[in-house]
């Protein structure tokens, strides 16, 4: 009990960019925000499982915890958001088998200290976390049907790309990666880079948002080194790698709160 309420008390104090720029608190009000917060989800299954390893080597470990212990909280009030917002029933399908799969992925982060053999666990449940977001935020994009509904998506993705390449890092320093995991994080960057290409070029770009996206590729500059330059102190690299994968996180959350609030103003 003592554990699901310090959960539920360091949610805010782990998303605070969220209170700051995207009402994260708030509940959802039109199809933009379901597409933002089922999009979010999609980064929460990453960032739990990039917190836990971090957590279980003990990197920034303070942090990690209220991390992992924010996030967890968040993705669980979220998820009953969507499941009762779900504007068709193929949709909410889709978050009651989300449900079902997060009930074991949240024992496995919850259940135990961070070990080795808890993190291969952890490494392969999230995926099937993931995949099930994803598939929700695919189904609500299409049911929205504009192109700002696009750009929620694709930039709500930069935030779990951010997070997918930190959490296989992490996971390559523990020693319990799947064997593609290297191949995998290489993957997420291209993605990503692509992804941030593909939101530069929007025609119906804002200054605002123009200048965050420009934010964002400088941060993805210093992101990109501490995940792919390795050398020197392990330790330090990893901590270098957790606290810019937060700082490029905030930066993409941003710019997708954005393009979720130029659409409501059409």
């Amino acid at each position: 009990m003592k554990r699901l309420l310090a959960i539920l008390a360091l949610a805010v104090l782990a998303f605070g960019f969220d209170a700051a720029g995207n009402s994260a608190q708030a509940q959802i009000s039109d199809i933009n925000s379901a597409i933002n917060k089922a999009g979010r989800q999609r980064m929460l299954s990453q960032r739990m499982a990039k917190a836990y390893l971090q957590v279980g080597q003990d990197i920034d470990a303070e942090r990690s915890r209220k991390i992992l212990d924010g996030s967890i909280a968040l993705f669980d009030r979220q998820l009953v958001e969507l499941k009762n917002f779900a504007p068709t029933p193929e949709i909410r399908n889709t978050y009651l088998n989300l449900e079902r799969a997060w009930l074991s992925y949240k024992d496995a982060l919850v259940g135990a200290k961070p070990t080795a053999a808890g993190a291969a666990k952890v490494m392969e449940i999230n995926e099937e976390v993931l995949s099930l977001a994803h598939q929700g935020t695919v189904q609500l994009e299409k049911h929205s049907g504009t192109t700002q509904g696009r750009l929620v998506n694709i930039a709500g993705r930069q935030r779990m790309l951010s997070q997918r390449m930190a959490k296989f890092y992490q996971a390559l320093n523990w020693g319990v990666a799947p064997a593609n995991g290297r191949d995998e994080m290489e993957k997420a960057r291209k993605e990503f880079i692509e992804g941030l290409k593909e939101l530069e070029s929007a025609p119906s770009n804002t200054q605002a948002i123009k200048d965050e996206l420009a934010l964002g590729r400088q941060q993805w500059i210093f992101f990109e080194n501490a995940l792919f330059n390795r050398g020197g102190d392990k330790k330090a690299a990893a901590l270098n790698v957790a606290t810019t994968s937060e700082r490029i996180l905030e930066v993409m959350n941003n710019a997708t709160g954005m393009y979720e609030m130029l659409q409501s103003k059409k």
